[in-house]
């Protein structure tokens, strides 16, 4: 179920990216349907070259990119350069993703590519009916600013309903949007951390000892306070509450 999922994610990408207005099929000339071996080697190649897209679009357009960004600002919050290790942060922010987003690619996977597997829609209205959860999820998270702000460069109208905008307007107006809130949380991480700096400075300054930076004495204090808080489970708990 995964793999099928991935490939008609992939397929809606392309959708987007090609044409708001495309005829039936996805590129000219080229039409996918469940069963078809007639183009099947175009429609290998066309499914591994839409493929390089599907990072971008899980590091932009999903929960991923808030979740890297606090983390990111908590570690340095922390002072804790190195650790965790990038490597742990995207491990962390891909299985928290993948939390997040089942539902919503569940139900994308029930709407668009099981009717269209078994041969009930064409390929056009299965991306259509695909895109809607993926549409109303994005919705929920994005705002009007930021809407408003690429309908006024697109030169587009703005539609009767939220749920009728065009993913290449919705797309990287929540990019922006998730941007300002992953700053936002990031600053209000900033601050336990950034006062306990300003103390730490302020003693050993007041009792003469320049021998060590202060960001080296407060580093232990930083790290027992968010352990003995139990730092994790709440900013981790609060990150994935905070999209539902």
């Amino acid at each position: 179920m995964s793999i099928r999922l991935c490939a008609f994610l992939v397929s809606s990408a392309a959708s987007v990216l090609a044409a708001p207005h495309a005829a039936p099929g996805l590129l000219p000339g080229i039409t996918i349907s469940p069963g078809s071996s007639t183009n099947l080697p175009l429609q290998i190649l066309l499914f591994l070259t839409l493929l390089t897209f599907l990072p971008a679009l899980i590091m932009s357009v999903t929960p991923f990119l808030r979740i890297t960004l606090v983390l990111h600002f908590l570690r340095q919050a922390i002072g804790t350069q190195t650790a965790p290790s990038n490597q742990v942060l995207l491990g962390i922010a891909l299985f928290l993703t993948l939390l997040i987003m089942q539902p919503v690619l569940t139900e994308a996977y029930h709407a668009g590519w099981e009717p269209f597997e078994k041969g009930q829609t064409e390929s056009a209205q299965a991306l259509k009916d695909g895109a809607k959860p993926i549409r109303a999820f994005l919705v929920r998270f994005v705002r009007e600013k930021d809407i408003q702000l690429f309908l006024e460069i697109s030169k587009s109208r703005a539609p009767e309903r939220p749920q009728d905008l065009d993913l290449r307007i919705l797309l990287p107006a929540y990019v922006l949007s998730e941007l300002r809130t992953g700053f936002q949380i990031g600053a209000v991480l900033f601050l336990p951390f950034l006062i306990i700096d300003l103390v730490v400075a302020s003693i050993t300054l007041s009792i003469g000892m320049v021998q060590l930076p202060p960001v080296m004495l407060s580093a232990p204090f930083k790290v027992l306070l968010f352990v003995l808080v139990d730092g994790w489970n709440l900013v981790i708990g609060s990150l994935v509450k905070s999209f539902y």
